[in-house]
């Protein structure tokens, strides 16, 4: 049985490759940077969302699952235009083979960015409306449409979409990057401004999930959210790091509003709002059906801080 894995050796995808072959399964990895391939075994330079539909058809030659990771991230700077190419239409080619050509399953790495914008405030599930506010949400949004719609046309079920908050782990990037080199600082913060709680995930609990979702017997449903076991305070994400950096908390009690005000003048407001929201993703559904949800996740923050802190921030 061998399962395709597109951006393998990406953030995330190397972890997945990773524990895919850890449990047996052999693999087929393509990359949108071919330059990252040299050396690796059965390694393929993933077409570009406008390439023939033979060359999406070859990557799928033998394989029986495909796990599509590969995307545009929101952390990049890219247009409407480049976020849809390569996250929805990419993705609506890629799930047109599969179907045609596969008789596995096809597991999406969508985002919750597809369902609810950075200033929401609330829980997200699966029954969530899918409102985006971002080119980057919506292109996730269209990638999870283009898919599904994909294997109902070839009349079969077996496609699914993972949709993820930020996740962590080796390599962390975003807003949680930019919170560890804050972190990484020392510099007092306000308590006050730190209170929003927020659904993360960890590197090895993606992979696990994928895992779960290629050996587990029932089909997937269509959507699931991700999360650990339990949301943590911003303020917890900041302690946890500095625990790791072997330095003390420093968030004195001081109150939002002047920080709010001086986002209001700086034309921060979005800005702020994101940083105030709580966003909870309720990943109740996955566990249920048997996945391993992450329960130390201040733990497993403190220990990628204290990595980080024996290699430092370039």
């Amino acid at each position: 049985m061998k399962i395709l894995v597109t951006g393998a050796t990406g953030f995330v995808g190397r972890r997945v490759v990773s524990r895919l072959r850890e449990t047996g399964f052999d693999i087929r990895i393509a990359s949108r940077l071919p330059q990252r391939l040299a050396g690796a075994d059965d390694a393929v330079a993933l077409p570009g969302a406008d390439a023939q539909q033979e060359a999406f058809l070859a990557l799928m030659r033998d394989v029986t699952h495909v796990v599509h990771c590969a995307a545009l991230n929101n952390d990049r700077s890219a247009g409407a235009t480049d976020f849809r190419t390569v996250n929805a239409m990419l993705t609506g080619r890629l799930a047109q083979a599969a179907a045609t050509r596969t008789d596995g399953r096809f597991i999406y790495l969508s985002s919750i960015r597809a369902v609810a914008g950075a200033g929401f405030s609330g829980t997200i599930g699966e029954a969530t409306p899918p409102a985006p506010q971002c080119a980057y949400g919506r292109s996730k949004r269209e990638g999870e449409i283009a898919m599904l719609e994909a294997f109902a046309a070839a009349g079969r079920d077996g496609a699914t979409a993972l949709r993820l908050p930020p996740v962590y782990g080796e390599g962390t990037k975003g807003n949680l990057h930019g919170l560890m080199r804050l972190a990484a600082t020392g510099l007092p913060l306000p308590t006050a401004a730190l209170t929003a709680v927020r659904s993360l995930v960890s590197q090895d609990a993606v992979a696990g999930a994928v895992t779960h979702l290629l050996t587990r017997p029932a089909p997937p449903r269509p959507t699931y959210v991700l999360g650990d076991a339990s949301p943590v305070a911003m303020s917890e994400i900041i302690t946890a790091f500095r625990r790791g950096y072997g330095r003390p908390a420093r968030l004195p009690p001081m109150p939002a509003w002047p920080f709010r005000i001086l986002a209001t003048l700086a034309g921060k407001q979005a800005a702020w709002q994101a940083l105030v929201a709580t966003q909870v993703c309720d990943s109740s559904l996955l566990a249920s059906e048997g996945w391993a949800r992450e329960a130390d996740t201040l733990g497993r923050l403190e220990e990628l801080a204290r990595q980080e802190s024996r290699s430092p921030f370039p």
